[in-house]
C-alpha cells in the first residue's frame, strides 16, 4: 500500500445506523497515517420522504435526525486530523444541516470548519416542476400534491468543494456511491471522464455504503454463515488506488469480518445488470470482476471496468399520500389465531370497502403475506399459541383512517375473546414516482457556509 493509497470510511450505512460505529473508523485512519476520508451515507427513498416531512412541519428541519449524535462524537477529530467528511445527512435541508454542523464545530472547540453544501437536486421550485412536467408521467392513482422533486446528483460538485478545501461536505439527494467518487477525484486529480478509474472507485462506494452489510452484518446467518463479535461489527474501509483499484477492509479492533462471501454478496446487492451498473458518474461494469481474499479482513476485487455515464439522471418525486393507519392486538392461548382472523374478518366487515385494508397475523403469517390477505384466511397458515393481528389501512381522508383505527380498538369488548394490548397510530404518507431527467437541464454546484 502505497502513502498516496485514500482510505475511506464508511460510518452509516442508513439514517438510522448506529451512532458508536463512527469512532473505531475514525481511529483507524488516524493510526494508519496516511490520506483518509469520512463518509456517512444516510439517505434513501424512505428517510428523504421521512425528511420532507419533517420539512413540511418545521423548516428549520429536514436534515437527518441523527447528525448530532453521529458527528459530534468524531467532527473535532476528524478536522484535526485532516479527514475530510462527506455525507448525504443534508436530506431535504442540506443548508440547515450545513450551520448544525457549524454550531457543533464551535461547540467543540472550532471556530471556523470549512462546511460546503452541495446544491442542485432540489426540483421542487417552479422551474423544477416545470421541467418534470415534460418527463413525469402522470400518477395514476389519484397522488396530485407534488410535496418534493430530488435529483441524484453525482460526484462532480463534491470532489469541487473538497478542492476548494471543504472539510466537511453535505449533500442532498446524491447517489450513494458518489460519496466515496468525490472524494477519490479530489485527491487523485481525476477528471469526470477516467471512466475506468472512477468505474472501480463506484464500485468501491457501492460495497461500502451499506455500511456493515460488507463486514458481516447483513451476511450473517448462525449455522450457515457464522461471523465473530457481531455484536461489535465494525464498519468498512476501502483502499483505494492512483488507478481507481482498491481493497476492502475494517476498521482496527472490531467484530465482524470481510471477506470473499460478504464481498461478492454486497457487490451483487441492488444491481440490476453486471455489466452496466447506472450511475450519475460512470456506468460500472462488474460482469468480469473478481474477488481475491488477500489476507484476514482483506479483500481486493479487480476486474472492474467503466463506461462513459448516462446521458440521464434520475428523479424521485414525492407525492402527498394521504394518511397511514396501523393498528395492532393480541391474542393468546388455545385457538388464538382463530379469533385473530375472526377479528381480521370483523374489521373488514365493519368497514365495508371504505378504504383497502392489509391483515397480518404476526406469529402465524405475516412476512409472506400479501394484500389480498389470502394466506391469513384460512387455516392452512398454522396454529400458533401467541398471535398479535395487525390492520393497516391508508386513505386521503384522515377521519376514515381514524375510524378504521376506532374499530380496532373496539376489539378490546366487542369481541372476539381475549384480545388485548391494543396499539394504533395514525401517520401522514408520502408516495413516490421516479423519472429521467436529461443532464444538460441540471446543474450541481457547492456552497461554503460562512
Amino acid at each position: 500500500m502505497s502513502k498516496n493509497t485514500l482510505a475511506i470510511g464508511c460510518a452509516a450505512g442508513f439514517g438510522e445506523d448506529r451512532t458508536d460505529a463512527a469512532a473505531p473508523i475514525v481511529e483507524t485512519l488516524i493510526e494508519r497515517g496516511g490520506p483518509g476520508a469520512l463518509m456517512f451515507e444516510m439517505l434513501a427513498e424512505r428517510t428523504l420522504a421521512l425528511a420532507q416531512l419533517d420539512r413540511r412541519r418545521n423548516p428549520e428541519l429536514g436534515f437527518a435526525p441523527l447528525l448530532e449524535p453521529m458527528l459530534r462524537p468524531v467532527l473535532r477529530r476528524c478536522l484535526d486530523h485532516g479527514i475530510p467528511i462527506v455525507s448525504n445527512l443534508g436530506a431535504a435541508s442540506p443548508m440547515s444541516a450545513a450551520l448544525r454542523i457549524q454550531q457543533i464545530a464551535r461547540e467543540e472547540g472550532v471556530p471556523r470548519a470549512r462546511i460546503a453544501v452541495v446544491s442542485g437536486d432540489d426540483l421542487s421550485d417552479a422551474r423544477g416542476r416545470e421541467l418534470l412536467r415534460g418527463h413525469l408521467v402522470a400518477p395514476a392513482d389519484g397522488r396530485r400534491e407534488l410535496v418534493s422533486a430530488n435529483i441524484y446528483l453525482g460526484a462532480g460538485a463534491i470532489a469541487g468543494a473538497l478542492r476548494a478545501g471543504a472539510q466537511v461536505v453535505v449533500t442532498g439527494r446524491v447517489a450513494d456511491p458518489s460519496l466515496a467518487v468525490g472524494p477519490a477525484m479530489a485527491h487523485f486529480g481525476w477528471s469526470e471522464t477516467e471512466w475506468e478509474k472512477i468505474g472501480r472507485v463506484t464500485m468501491a462506494g457501492h460495497l461500502l455504503e451499506c455500511g456493515a452489510q460488507v463486514s458481516g452484518g447483513y451476511f450473517a446467518d448462525p449455522g450457515f454463515k457464522d461471523v465473530p463479535d457481531l455484536h461489535a461489527v465494525g464498519l468498512p474501509i476501502a483502499e483505494i488506488e492512483a488507478d481507481g483499484s482498491f481493497v476492502i477492509t475494517k476498521a482496527s479492533a472490531t467484530g465482524g469480518e470481510v471477506n470473499a462471501q460478504t464481498v461478492k454478496e454486497q457487490l451483487l446487492y441492488e444491481i440490476h445488470d453486471p455489466a452496466a451498473y447506472l450511475t450519475p458518474d460512470v456506468v460500472a461494469d462488474i460482469s468480469e470482476a473478481e474477488v481475491i481474499e488477500l489476507e484476514a479482513n482483506r479483500v481486493a476485487v479487480t476486474g472492474v471496468r467503466g463506461h462513459p455515464r448516462p446521458d440521464t439522471l434520475k428523479a424521485i418525486v414525492l407525492f402527498a399520500g394521504g394518511f397511514l393507519g396501523e393498528g395492532e392486538i393480541s391474542y393468546a392461548g388455545p385457538n388464538a389465531a382463530a379469533r385473530a382472523r375472526l377479528a381480521a374478518e370483523i374489521i373488514r366487515k365493519r368497514m365495508g370497502g371504505a378504504l383497502k385494508i392489509r391483515c397480518d397475523l404476526i406469529g402465524v403469517v405475516s412476512v409472506f403475506g400479501g394484500d389480498r390477505g389470502d394466506l391469513c384466511s384460512g387455516g392452512a397458515a398454522g396454529e400458533a399459541g401467541d398471535v398479535r393481528l395487525r390492520v393497516a389501512g391508508v386513505h386521503t381522508d384522515r377521519s376514515i383512517v381514524q375510524r378504521l383505527m376506532g374499530e380496532v380498538t373496539a376489539l378490546y369488548t366487542c369481541g372476539p375473546a381475549g384480545g388485548g394490548g391494543v396499539r394504533t397510530t395514525i401517520t401522514s404518507r408520502l408516495s413516490s414516482i421516479s423519472c429521467l431527467i436529461p443532464r444538460q437541464h441540471v446543474s450541481a454546484n457547492f456552497t461554503m457556509v460562512a
